[in-house]
């Protein structure tokens, strides 16, 4: 990877990691749904010029049916549980549940499309989900005040991204990338726009919390898409799936300096675990024999 790559690499780590901590400012003053119409309406602001630009328009029209599934279960239900999450958890902690997004997308890919898993992503399915318990442990709690149901809500949501990865392959690796990332945003922003007019907060919402909406919808949406798929385009998904890795490390570094979280020693632990099993099920390295075989 060049040296230039890397660095967008690490900026869109940066990027992404910031995302929870804005949620996680922002979440208490909008709510869940409101700050979430924000961030899709400002991500497709910014999103459809480009489109418009690139004459790409009209495959929004022709592929509005798989973009607004895409819309529903890549952003616009995962990133509202994630915000609502966001409410109890750390950003350090809610990142490292999203760090098992991959897993699920495998194990998605494994029961719905029959995609072969050879043993080295098995025992990194195994690894990736004993991970979560280490780092849930002792904190699965449904009774009041109990993070129990913040936690079950961010794993719902990387079940859902896994879902929307391997129905796009399906349905949508036809179109350009940048295509499904300014449509899916537009669909979330439709999908969203009646719950969030129904559930917008009644006080006004101070600036720092605007300042942090819009950010999200700017840098760690917009922004963001056009880096990963500049970045799939250049290095190709394999090596761009590596952003996986750094987010959690920038969401704690980020949640530390700025909003005092402190990086405990489960979190520490399950998130190594998890991203070894993530590494092992994404393919990323093998071991034995089947590393021979590969090189």
């Amino acid at each position: 990877m060049k040296a230039a790559d890397l660095a967008e690499l690490i900026v869109l780590a940066a990027l992404w990691g910031a995302s929870f901590l804005f949620m996680r400012v922002a979440a208490p003053a909008f709510g869940p749904v409101a700050l979430i119409f924000v961030r899709v309406a400002v991500a497709s602001a910014c999103l459809l010029p480009i489109l418009l630009w690139r004459g790409e328009a009209r495959g929004l029209i022709d592929n509005w049916r798989p973009l607004l599934l895409v819309g529903l279960l890549n952003s616009a239900l995962p990133f509202c549980l994630f915000a609502w999450a966001t409410l109890s958890l750390s950003a350090g902690f809610t990142s490292v549940l999203n760090a098992t997004a991959p897993l699920w997308g495998a194990l998605v890919a494994y029961l719905w499309l029959k995609t072969a898993l050879p043993f080295s992503r098995v025992l990194g399915l195994t690894i990736g989900f004993l991970g979560v318990l280490v780092l849930v442990w002792g904190k699965v709690s449904f009774k009041p005040g109990g993070d129990g149901w913040a936690i079950g809500a961010a794993l719902l949501a990387t079940l859902s991204y896994g879902i929307a990865a391997n129905y796009s392959k399906q349905k949508l690796a036809q179109i350009s990338p940048l295509l499904v990332a300014g449509g899916s945003q537009l669909a979330a922003c439709l999908l969203l726009l009646p719950l969030a007019i129904w559930l917008w907060p009644a006080q006004p919402v101070a600036a720092a919390a605007w300042q942090a909406s819009v950010a999200l919808g700017i840098a760690c949406t917009a922004l963001a898409y056009l880096l990963f798929f500049r970045l799939i385009a250049h290095v190709g998904p394999s090596k761009a799936i590596a952003v996986t890795f750094l987010i959690p490390l920038f969401a704690i570094l980020w949640g530390g300096l700025f909003l005092g979280e402190v990086l405990s020693t489960p979190m520490l632990l399950g998130g190594i675990i998890i991203l070894a099993g993530t590494s092992l099920a994404l393919g990323l390295w093998q071991f034995g024999a089947a590393k021979t075989a590969s090189v």
